[in-house]
């Protein structure tokens, strides 16, 4: 808030001008892992809101579906893998109209933009046109993955994240960042506070898909992995807290946190 003298900016820095936020479709569920939590969904935009307006930083979001539907669900009961991709996209449209929803109940100006063309519930993905609506201070949610099947959400957001010009790329997760080895099987899994692109492709880490991660890895895209349910931990990576795990390029060095 701007003091009496007026000397006070309105707005905070942030370490970032332009960040491409990716959710989960199983982020955004219930605790059963299927449909939508309201609960998570108005935290989601609140935390989105705030951070927007404190850093003035254009957000822009791409939305996973598999909380209602995954496409290696239906391949895997013999379904079409096209047939039950085209399914997953649209799946996560539903997801981003929850979260448009959510974001313009808190007053947030919010447009879905989708690469299935669907003019009855949202715009088309026009590159320039996202543009524009992120500089003047709207989110955009980029639902439909990338309009294509056999290419993930991750994928999508890689895409997208190239396209507007992001400067990074924050993967939310329910874990706090990328383990040398599943902290839920190992209770001597460390966390790495940061890993280049090639030590995690060495030890197959998985951050994302492969086909996501070379993308970012060859634009040099920074990743950050981080807990979305933690209370403000958007707000923190938003504004360059350390949170989670950071994948650098190869000149720099993997670290583990302490």
């Amino acid at each position: 808030m701007a003091s009496d003298s007026g000397d006070e900016p309105l707005t905070s820095p942030s370490k970032w001008r332009r960040v491409v936020l990716k959710l989960s479709g199983e982020a955004l569920a219930e605790e059963g892992g299927f449909g939508l939590a309201p609960v998570i969904l108005d935290q989601v935009a609140s935390s989105v809101v705030e951070a927007r307006l404190e850093f003035d930083v254009d957000l822009a979001i791409v939305v996973g579906g598999g909380n209602f539907w995954r496409g290696l669900q239906g391949s895997g009961q013999g379904m079409d893998q096209a047939q039950a991709d085209y399914m997953g996209m649209i799946a996560t449209v539903m997801n981003g109209l929850a979260l448009q929803d959510a974001l313009e109940r808190m007053g947030q100006p919010t447009r879905v933009m989708t690469a299935l063309e669907m003019p009855k519930v949202a715009e088309p993905y026009i590159r320039r046109r996202a543009i524009r609506h992120l500089e003047k201070g709207r989110v955009v949610i980029f639902a439909g993955g990338t309009g294509n099947p056999f290419f993930t959400t991750d994928t999508a957001a890689a895409l997208r994240a190239m396209e507007i010009g992001a400067e990074i790329l924050l993967k939310a997760t329910k874990v706090d960042g990328v383990y040398d080895k599943d902290p839920a099987k190992h209770g001597d899994a460390r966390r790495y506070s940061t890993v280049t692109f090639t030590d995690a492709l060495r030890q197959d880490l998985r951050v994302m898909d492969g086909t996501a991660f070379a993308l970012c890895r060859d634009n040099e895209m920074r990743i950050i992995v981080f807990d979305m349910t933690t209370r403000g931990n958007i707000h923190r990576v938003v504004c360059g807290e350390p949170v989670g795990t950071t994948i650098v390029k190869d000149n720099q060095q993997t670290r583990f946190a302490n």
